[in-house]
């Protein structure tokens, strides 16, 4: 691979809002960018340099977007991989590549590829057929998560399972031809490590943040999280294998969770720029922005050190308007760094920002002044 240099073009596969970040660094850098997104005047759009508008599947507009790019990316993994593919085959890097990318999308690959790294995850049966139901109760039991294989974020696609008719109806519910059943971790703390690795094989990676959930949805990161020097290496570690297995170039999510006995199973890989990696933009020397662009550019990736302890809440959509009020308020308060995504409608759980908050004391201070500057914005 050649260095891709600023004045090269990047282009951006998705055109949510961390494509917007991301864009906003390779920016910064000197790049240009050219996002590809089906739905007009997206968030990441909306600072890139230009937005072709074409569905994912898009045959020529996706040789459009290959003429005009030296180095192609994507910022979700539920871009199809077939389009990845198909701008491989004509001659582009895309990074992360295909094979990483179809490893992400299906939670059965996933978790084998997981597995035969020797990382601990839980204990999994795939399931294509009711009568798979009863081997699954009978060898991992309850309780447990029965999840289609493909598809699913934000707890979409899962069902807990608590009984065997549980399981029945989540069957019929899910209504999916494949399926994995998974123990039900009694994790104690949802951790995640982001890291990235470029070309030469070098390897950076971020301290590992404390995830707390709302409904499936990320709602609070803390960074870094309240435990000991031994899970916080043993989670670097893994996250490092991870990465130098896949041969990742760019960034990638380690989604964990942390055991009583400090045992740590690793749930979910997302292989790009991760929410709970938000803070690093306003924490951390080089954000996991920057190091993403690095990555997939050739260059030298940067500093991951944590300047201040760091808290990340979510801003999300109520369905109650799309005007955000409160926001004078909340900037009172020096220690918050706020980020909106050019979203347009705050539709109901929608992510439409986030705040991260900053402390050189604690990160209790940090959650505290947080929460409180969360509270102060109201839809309207």
């Amino acid at each position: 691979m050649h260095l891709i240099l600023p004045g090269d073009t990047i282009g951006m596969l998705g055109g949510g809002q961390l494509g917007r970040m991301s864009t906003f660094k390779a920016k910064q850098m000197g790049y240009n960018v050219v996002v590809f997104d089906p739905t007009p005047n997206s968030p990441c759009g909306q600072v890139a340099d230009e937005q072709i508008v074409a569905k994912f599947d898009d045959g020529p507009a996706l040789h459009e977007l290959a003429q005009k790019c030296d180095v192609i990316t994507y910022e979700f993994e539920n871009v199809d991989a077939q389009a990845v593919e198909l701008l491989e085959n004509l001659g582009k890097n895309v990074f992360p590549n295909s094979r990483i990318l179809k490893i992400a999308q299906n939670r059965w690959f996933e978790k084998e590829f997981l597995r035969d790294c020797g990382i601990g995850v839980a204990d999994f049966l795939k399931v294509t057929h009711a009568a798979d139901l009863e081997v699954a109760a009978q060898q991992i039991g309850f309780p447990s998560l029965l999840k289609t294989t493909t598809g699913g974020y934000d707890g979409k696609g899962q069902v807990v399972l608590g009984n065997y008719e549980e399981a029945l109806s989540a069957y019929k519910t899910l209504n999916h031809s494949n399926l994995i059943w998974e123990k039900k971790a009694p994790f104690i703390k949802e951790l995640s490590v982001i890291c990235a690795r470029n070309f030469n094989g070098e390897v950076v990676t971020y301290p590992a943040t404390e995830n707390i959930h709302v409904e499936n949805i990320l709602d609070i990161s803390i960074a870094p999280a309240d435990v000991s020097v031994k899970v916080q290496a043993e989670a670097k570690r893994m996250a490092r294998i991870i990465a130098e297995q896949l041969n990742l170039i760019g960034v990638c999510g380690v989604e964990m969770f942390l055991l009583p006995d400090e045992t740590i199973l690793v749930n979910e890989i997302a292989p790009r720029p991760h929410n709970s990696g938000h803070y690093t933009l306003d924490a951390c020397i080089c954000s996991q922005f920057e190091q993403h662009v690095r990555a997939i550019c050739g260059l030298p990736l940067g500093s991951t050190e944590l300047k201040a302890y760091a808290v990340m809440v979510n801003i999300l959509g109520t369905g109650a308007g799309n005007c955000l009020g409160g926001l004078e308020d909340t900037l009172q308060n020096n220690p918050i760094c706020f980020h909106l995504y050019g979203k347009k409608k705050a539709a109901a759980k929608r992510k439409m920002g986030h705040l991260t908050a900053l402390s050189n004391h604690s990160a209790e201070e940090a959650l505290q002044l947080a929460l409180e500057a969360r509270k102060k914005l109201k839809w309207g």
